[in-house]
């Protein structure tokens, strides 16, 4: 009972990446309370922030309180991987400064009072046991002495190694908005994709986000306005190639990752206009709508009375008119068709586009049917941003949800997205002024 108690109560350490969205932690490392081993061990089954998990044994500001803090870890704990018939590896890892190797070897051998019994082995450890010293998060000033140091026993990577398998530069099928592999994997797990699920996107794009899902096990589907986009056509966004290939579709990067059985169709269509029957079909809508900036926000009418053509005239030849889809529009329409087509339970997940001066949370579009799970913001510019919302359904919609924003003010769609691109080009032509004021004054 000593035993199960003790460990109980033990911490875990995780080594968070800072490179997948642009904010700064104060520290690379998390402490972790209340997880068993089994909890961590899945964690790290999916993360693409982390880089390795460690259950912590001690911890301080300097080795004197890292010794300590040993010291006092309870021996119960330490014995079973510290055995004369065990064998280990002590690795020193450092954040933001480089140590010489033989400074390596001197942190390693002043661990010289934990009761080791069993053989170094440097190739095919049994355990893994990490020095990590924290010298802040500034490259441009780095202390001598590290501020935090912990040490404990390794228990798995994360999947960093995701984000460098699927990396847009080598995926057959690209685009011009393509979601980066890291952060289409964040949506993913955002959105708690799992074996067997059945996810949706309405602005497919090039399916990056349908490959991060298809790899969790889900099967995947997809729509958009975009005829060529849908069948690989047109122009490619590849540098020195005129035209898209003849293979060059969302299948085609599915297989190329071994996912093909995973996906089921995309097809062409107009997300103002949803073709699905009201049901609940989807286990997640995870997407990145059009903001306007590298692509068009698009939906099929016109503000003119154009007559119908004759039935059966030009049918397969027909392209639809299109107009402005405003980004307000965008996104109650993408909320009222969650809370329609989500099952109980489901997440929505999809990018908020802000002007930074003017945001604050009020912004954020809600329904009566689904519940704001999370905010997180990654920066695009020093006046620009977008936000990473993620949303659960909580109830069934009723007859007059679809119309709650406009009745209840806290629904009622933010009118100031439909100006984000002007916003967006006002600030870099202010950029591109002050640079050439700075280039008259130094009379480059």
């Amino acid at each position: 009972m000593a035993a199960f108690s003790s460990r109980s109560c033990l911490q875990y350490l995780l080594h968070l990446a800072q490179d997948n969205l642009d904010f700064r932690l104060p520290s690379p490392f998390w402490c972790l309370d209340g997880l068993s081993e089994e909890d961590v061990h899945s964690i790290m089954a999916r993360s693409v922030c982390a880089k390795s998990a460690f259950e912590l044994w001690g911890h301080g500001q300097t080795h004197s309180e890292l010794r300590t803090s040993l010291l006092n870890f309870p021996s119960e704990i330490m014995s079973p991987f510290m055995h004369k018939d065990s064998t280990y590896r002590i690795n020193v890892y450092t954040f933001n400064k480089t140590l010489l190797f033989a400074d390596r070897i001197k942190r390693i051998d002043a661990l010289e009072y934990l009761p080791f019994e069993g053989t170094v082995s440097l190739k095919n450890p049994q355990h893994i046991f990490c020095l990590l010293e924290d010298y802040g998060t500034d490259p441009n000033n780095i202390p001598e002495d590290p501020n935090y140091i912990y040490f404990g026993r390794w228990i798995a990577d994360g999947q960093r190694d995701l984000i460098r398998s699927h990396s847009v530069k080598n995926r057959h099928f690209i685009g011009n908005t393509s979601m980066d592999a890291g952060l289409s994997f964040i949506m993913a797990n955002h959105a708690r994709v799992k074996q067997d699920d059945l996810v949706f996107d309405p602005f497919v794009g090039t399916g990056s986000l349908l490959v991060a899902c298809s790899h969790f096990g889900a099967y995947v589907c997809g729509t958009d306005i975009d005829y060529n986009t849908i069948h690989g056509k047109g122009r490619s966004s590849r540098k020195n190639q005129k035209w898209r290939g003849p293979d060059e579709n969302i299948r085609a990067n599915l297989r190329q990752y071994g996912a093909q059985k995973m996906y089921v169709d995309v097809m062409v269509s107009d997300a103002s206009k949803p073709a699905w029957r009201d049901a609940a079909l989807f286990d997640a809508i995870v997407t990145d709508p059009p903001y306007g900036i590298r692509e068009a926000t698009r939906r099929t009418g016109s503000h003119k009375d154009i007559a119908k053509p004759a039935e059966g005239v030009f049918e397969e030849s027909h392209v639809p008119v299109s107009q402005a889809y405003h980004l307000s529009d965008i996104f109650t329409d993408l909320l009222n068709f969650s809370a329609h087509h989500l099952v109980m339970g489901g997440r929505l997940v999809y990018w908020l586009p802000v002007y930074r001066p003017e945001y604050c949370e009020e912004m954020v579009p809600l329904h009566p049917c689904l519940q704001l799970i999370s905010n997180c913001e990654q920066t695009l510019s020093s006046h620009t941003s977008r936000r990473l919302i993620t949303m659960e359904k909580i109830k069934e919609p009723e007859e007059f949800d679809s119309l709650a924003h406009l009745s209840d003010p806290r629904f009622s769609a933010y009118q100031g997205h439909n100006a984000f691109r002007e916003k967006y080009f006002s600030g870099l032509n202010k950029k591109s002024t002050k640079e050439n004021n700075k280039s008259d004054v130094s009379g480059d």
